[in-house]
């Protein structure tokens, strides 16, 4: 066994990092109990018995709050029915705190994540992934949950597969962890054609049906973060917290082997620092000096940036994960290093002092604040016996004079949509956005001429890929057009031209050709990353040729991504020819 099997398997075995207190700090007292910098607020959105157990959360086009509540875990069933729930919450005022609640599915089985869209609601249900189809929008099912994807391991323990979320370009994203490999498919699907997968993240198309493995690697990614770029990054439990996700690589893991055994060289975390002293992990936690200034331990779970218009500028663009040993939420400062990107640790955003603090998840809220989500228990993950199914809080965070835009975008025509598009809370942009992808062929001509003259004659970089994203969702990213864009002067441009091009035309040698004769050229590191990702999509016969390109950049010697793609791009075609 290896040194990290062994420990691994050690950390199994130590007392879990139980709570000092034999109950959690009451909920009438614990708003006080965290620690906030100034001019931000904390409200105890919803707590027990109205929520227990949150391991999800989404927020819909209304702003309400979807929660799942998980009574499953540890004891993953293999019954059809279960007793794990998806509640709405509401709150009319905005005073942070709900004034409605609903119970939408109450029947569901070791539920993990959740997205909503498309007519309903997404749902991780090990070993499915399930949809319960909601059209009419009255939040009563329409009818069962339609099964979508199974094969997902129920031996996986706490690293079942997790947190939905919509990627940019349309397709609905989520994590795996290490402890199983999952064999996944559509139902029916024999085992040889179905896609393997233990730790790394993985995407499936609504309308398409279609499965993907996005990246292998990482360890116990919980967690998904997107930023205004449409850069992707993962919290990770164990080893470093924080990957930055490019379609085709291959990442650290704590232990065993990725799966081709030729990939020899594995891309690592992008933080330059850890949350804890190092060390054996049995001296974790808030309570221990030597980790609380590093950031209170090596357990992470839920990630977002924060992409509001609430909180002061320094925070735009911050990524934020919960720390669950240092009952905190971590910072980091995302900077642009080379084709990616360094994770600088910065001050934490909060703390709370309460030993049954057990975060899971952290997401925007539509005015600009955050929902913090907190488990409530005794122990943690590794604690399967003495399991406390009644507790269970969520917070609302927000900076200064809190307001509430009481709004439903799904009532909005299609150009007010498209004009939400320049909204300075992402929030608002994202479910505009993915409202006009759900309409798809019914959103009106006027309102694609205003997106096409936002992408050409736009002067701000994240209102035009969100142009960008729009318009390929819709279906409008044709061969002409994309060549237009694979010469824009915008690198941001350029480089998601690249990925959606290739999803949207398939098989395309003209395509191909194009990109071969970008590559040379192409004087950005950020697009030859994406460049070097797309070899693992372009057809063989012109793959060698696209690797020559992009090999010719020796500035690219040392970066941290490129040479790896373009290994991981070239190798099948290695082992096929080797002279």
């Amino acid at each position: 066994m290896s040194l990290a099997r062994i420990c691994f398997c050690l950390a199994l075995s130590w007392p879990v990092f139980g709570a000092d207190a034999p109950a959690p700090v009451p909920l009438d007292r614990v708003v006080s109990e965290i620690n906030l910098p100034p001019g931000f607020h904390a409200a105890l959105y919803a707590g027990e018995p109205h929520v227990v157990q949150p391991i999800a959360m989404a927020t819909d086009a209304r702003g309400r709050l979807w929660v799942v509540e998980c009574l499953s875990y540890p004891e993953w069933t293999k019954e059809q029915g279960g007793r794990d729930r998806v509640t709405i919450f509401e709150d009319r005022d905005g005073d942070g705190r709900f004034d409605e609640r609903k119970v939408f599915f109450e029947r569901g089985r070791n539920l993990s994540g959740i997205a909503l869209g498309f007519g309903g609601v997404w749902l991780c249900s090990t070993p499915e992934l399930i949809f319960i189809p909601d059209a009419d929008g009255n939040d009563v099912p329409d009818g069962e949950p339609q099964v979508l994807l199974d094969g997902w391991s129920l031996e996986i323990q706490h690293n079942v597969f997790n947190s939905l979320n919509w990627g940019p370009d349309g397709w609905l994203y989520g994590c795996h962890g290490i402890l199983k490999t999952s064999l996944v498919g559509a139902p029916g699907t024999p085992e040889a054609q179905r896609v393997p997968i233990n730790c790394g993240v993985w995407r499936y198309h609504p309308t398409r049906k279609v499965f993907e493995v996005v990246a292998h690697g990482t360890t116990n990614p919980w967690g998904i973060a997107i930023d205004e770029l449409g850069q992707m990054f993962v919290a990770n439990c164990v080893i470093k917290h924080l990957f930055h996700v490019m379609p085709g690589a291959r990442y650290e893991r704590m232990f065993g082997d990725d799966f081709n055994p030729y990939a020899f060289q594995l891309i690592p975390s992008i933080a330059d620092h850890i949350h804890w002293a190092g060390g054996f992990w049995d001296t974790e936690g808030a309570e221990h000096p030597q980790n609380d200034a590093f950031g209170g331990g090596h357990a992470h779970s839920g990630a977002m940036i924060y992409s509001g218009d609430m909180f002061p500028r320094q925070y735009r663009g911050r990524f934020l994960t919960v720390n669950i040993h240092g009952r905190r939420v971590n910072q980091d400062r995302l900077e642009r290093q080379g084709s990616g990107y360094v994770a600088r640790h910065a001050e934490d955003l909060l703390r709370i002092n309460d030993s049954w603090f057990r975060g899971v998840s952290v997401i925007p809220a539509q005015d600009g604040g955050i929902f913090v989500s907190d488990w409530s228990d005794a122990g943690e993950c590794h604690d399967y016996e003495d399991i406390h199914r009644d507790n269970g809080r969520i917070y609302k965070i927000t900076h200064g004079n809190s307001r509430f835009p009481a709004f439903d975008l799904r009532r909005q025509s299609d150009t007010d949509l498209v004009r939400n598009l320049a909204d300075q809370n992402d929030w608002v942009a994202t479910q505009s956005r993915m409202i006009l992808q759900e309409r798809g062929r019914e959103v009106s001509k006027e309102a694609r001429v205003v997106l096409e003259g936002i992408l050409q004659r736009g002067a701000d970089t994240r209102h035009r890929l969100r142009a960008l994203w729009t318009l390929h969702a819709l279906g409008e990213l044709t061969h002409d057009r994309a060549v237009r864009w694979l010469a824009d002067p915008d690198e941001y441009i350029r480089a998601w031209t690249v990925q959606l091009a290739l999803e949207a035309s398939g098989e395309n040698a003209a395509l191909n050709s194009e990109l071969a004769k970008l590559a040379p050229a192409e004087p950005s590191a950020f697009v030859r990353r994406y460049l070097s990702s797309a070899l693992q999509r372009v057809q063989a016969a012109d793959r060698f040729r696209l690797a020559a390109g992009l090999a010719g950049h020796p500035e690219d010697a040392r970066d941290q991504n490129i040479p790896l793609l373009i290994w991981y791009g070239i190798e099948p075609l290695v082992s096929e020819d080797e002279a």
